[in-house]
């Protein structure tokens, strides 16, 4: 008999574009977590609910919204706040793994850092890793979750751990020009930051933030533009929209119409149709 009482669930993966990082996404409504501690940090955010834990002596009440941070090796618990329980996405980096992006970043200094404080309301870190998270979930291209990483990292410890930020981008016109390059040939399935990085002999980091600081927008963003185009190209050559999505690798159909949609604020479907009804197209 379904009650309509929300159940507990969880999922625990790992994504191949983020190797040494695990990733949690559960519903928790009974669970008790005795006190333990994990070897590398928690980076935690409530999707509803709310969740109560001890941690450094406190109590602690992390309603939705907020962000739970747990440096390693430090006692904490963990049960309900709320009667319903709390929903809760996180991600658990191998500190090997982080240590690495920081000094990827330019940022390692040999110790590892760590936050003074548990509980954050920070919306855009939230939004931005909640974001993240999702697409490690959904199995999305491997070009956006690393580039979306690496951002959401830095913006994280530098607000919160007080690490230092890095120095401004620099410019590598070549680099960004073989990497345009290598983007347009392969529209449907896009390198990895990573591999993309290591073709024109950059870091990944200093890559993405060389690129962003060359057009506007990271690589993941600036290649959705060149498909969107593609695309647009094709629907009035009178493609269906469905070919033009597998063609160009877009998810799904309904992937293409919201992107589409986002730029030129008509349907892939309406933009043919009209394309094809217009004089000159029944000239042809």
């Amino acid at each position: 008999m379904n009650t309509g009482q929300p159940r507990e669930s969880i999922h625990f993966w790992q994504a191949p574009p983020l190797a040494g990082v695990e990733l949690l996404a559960a519903r928790y409504i009974e669970q008790r977590f005795v006190p333990h501690v994990h070897e590398g940090f928690v980076i935690g955010m409530i999707v509803d609910g709310a969740q109560r834990y001890r941690y450094r002596g406190a109590d602690h009440l992390a309603p939705r919204g907020t962000l739970v941070l747990i440096n390693p090796d430090e006692v904490h618990t963990g049960s309900k706040g709320h009667d319903g329980g709390w929903m809760y996405r996180a991600f658990y980096p191998q500190n090997a793994r982080l240590q690495g992006l920081l000094e990827e970043l330019d940022l390692g200094s040999g110790a590892t850092p760590a936050f003074s404080d548990t509980l954050y309301r920070d919306n855009d870190l939230v939004a931005g890793f909640n974001r993240l998270h999702q697409l490690l979930e959904k199995g999305g291209q491997a070009l956006e979750q690393q580039t979306l990483w690496r951002e959401m990292t830095l913006a994280l410890f530098t607000r919160h751990a007080k690490v230092r930020g890095p120095a401004a981008a620099g410019r590598e016109p070549r680099a960004i020009a073989r990497a345009k390059e290598l983007l347009l040939n392969q529209l449907a399935e896009p390198p990895s930051l990573e591999d993309l990085a290591q073709a024109v002999n950059l870091s990944p980091f200093h890559f993405a933030r060389c690129f962003r600081k060359a057009n506007g927008l990271p690589p993941h963003a600036w290649l959705m533009q060149q498909r969107i185009a593609r695309a647009r190209a094709l629907l009035r050559e009178g493609c269906l929209p469905l070919a033009v999505a597998t063609q160009l690798g877009f998810a799904d159909q309904s992937h293409l119409s919201r992107q589409f949609k986002k730029v030129y604020g008509v349907g892939p479907r309406a933009y043919r149709d009209a394309g094809t009804q217009s004089p000159l197209a029944r000239g042809r």
